[in-house]
């Protein structure tokens, strides 16, 4: 089979390749690198990869692009298992506010946060939702993002919710980046229903789940599960009930007040727990025995001022496997930026580069479900690699906030290159 695409002579090839689930505990830093490597792709697909000289079976001519990654570290495509991506408006108001200490949860009691978004997004018509999700969506290719998990939540209506799913579905047709979907109607309890939050739990039970999977809007089901918002009790109704319609589980998880959220997740058997700042012991034994992925947002911590991170470097220790997501979102993590998660979780939840680039790979796609399909350099699966201007995975979170990334390709597609969309 003739090659269409050429990757040779790498500084370091992260493969992340050999484990057929997420990669637990101390597996997160074996055998993910492979130096002066190549890796050759054709219709879609990496067809060959390996070390030193590139064998004769792997067929080139002049129709091959061929790309020189000498003094360059070469990646599986960033995978982001945790975005808001489809919202209106924008919340910079909120700033002050924190600057004034204001917290989160304050701010949502008084109008804010997510419910001032949720108007935003009600007044929004479909076409401008679709521009500004796709202008993020460039942005996070850019910086080497090809594929993201993107929740709703921002409608709160029937309405809404399906014109923000439909949204992500348009964009996923349409645009090189790969997006699954999540139903987060149990984001916030709307003002229409409030002091009703028990009728709001069966709303969303018994007329909007049911839609939204009979229209295929959604794969995956979540709920904020937090002091204020949803209790565990009620955040085990809903995801019963999505359970048993076919959705798989997420959940927003003890990231404020423990609240059992871990637990809650282990027990279901949630495919990922997100957040995990205030998740107890008991929580994470639950969420090994359920094989619970942890997606943990660092960004998230360092936007909301909150003073503390999730506990990555026990959640490792204690054998889980660990996945990091920007959490993209209007509020509490404006940034579309991977890299800059990639840096925070190194210099402050103590994750080696090893670590890091497990997380944001192979585990992050296990944690949506693509395990199989993409987030490790291997024979046969999607060609999503990032061609990035570093010598080695540590120089990646080392020399932070910039794009380290030279080249994108995206499905066996060059997408971006020199820093630029191409696609």
């Amino acid at each position: 089979m003739k090659t269409d695409i050429l990757i040779r002579d790498a500084s370091q090839v992260a493969t992340c390749a050999g484990c057929e689930r997420p990669r637990r505990g101390k597996e997160m830093s074996y055998d993910i690198i492979m130096e002066d490597g190549w890796i050759a792709v054709a219709s879609g697909r990496i067809t060959g990869i390996g070390k030193g000289s590139i064998p004769r079976e792997i067929e080139i001519d002049d129709d091959t692009l061929v790309i020189d990654a000498a003094g360059k570290t070469v990646l599986p495509g960033f995978v982001d298992p945790h975005t808001h991506l489809v919202h209106g408006g924008s919340r910079e108001k909120e700033l002050a506010l924190k600057l004034e200490g204001v917290p989160y949860l304050e701010i949502l009691k008084k109008g804010g946060g997510i419910l001032s978004t949720v108007r935003a997004t009600r007044t929004a018509p479909e076409s401008e939702l679709m521009e500004k999700a796709k202008k993020s969506l460039d942005i996070m290719l850019l910086h080497g993002t090809t594929t993201i998990e993107a929740k709703s939540g921002y409608g709160l209506n029937m309405d809404d919710e399906l014109k923000c799913l439909r949204v992500a579905k348009n964009l996923d047709r349409h645009h090189p980046v790969d997006i699954v979907s999540t139903f987060l109607g149990a984001h916030a309890l709307p003002e229409e229903f409030k002091n009703k939050k028990k009728q709001y739990i069966d709303f969303l039970i018994e007329e909007v789940m049911p839609c939204v999977k009979r229209m295929d809007l959604a794969e995956f089901c979540d709920v904020f599960c937090e002091k204020g918002v949803f209790s565990a009790q009620e955040s085990r109704k809903i995801l019963t009930r999505a359970k048993e319609m076919g959705y798989k589980l997420k959940l927003h998880a003890d990231e404020i007040e423990p609240l059992g959220g871990a637990q809650l997740a282990g027990e279901l058997g949630a495919v990922t727990a997100d957040h995990l700042l205030a998740v107890s012991d008991k929580g994470l034994r639950k969420m090994k025995e359920g094989n619970v992925i942890a997606v943990l947002l660092p960004g998230t911590s360092f936007n909301l001022y909150l003073g503390k991170y999730a506990r990555a470097r026990d959640i490792i220790d204690a054998g889980l496997a660990v996945a990091l997501a920007t959490d993209y979102n209007p509020g509490s993590c404006p940034t579309e930026n991977i890299q800059l998660i990639i840096s925070l979780a190194c210099l402050k939840m103590n994750m080696t580069p090893e670590e890091v680039v497990c997380a944001v790979t192979i585990n992050g796609a296990h944690a949506i479900d693509r395990g199989s399909e993409i987030g490790s350099l291997e024979a046969g699966k999607k060609a999503d690699i990032v061609v990035l201007d570093v010598p080695n995975i540590s120089y990646l979170p080392y020399h932070f906030g910039i794009n380290h990334v030279d080249k994108v390709i995206k499905n066996g597609r060059l997408v971006v290159d020199g820093q630029r969309l191409v696609y």
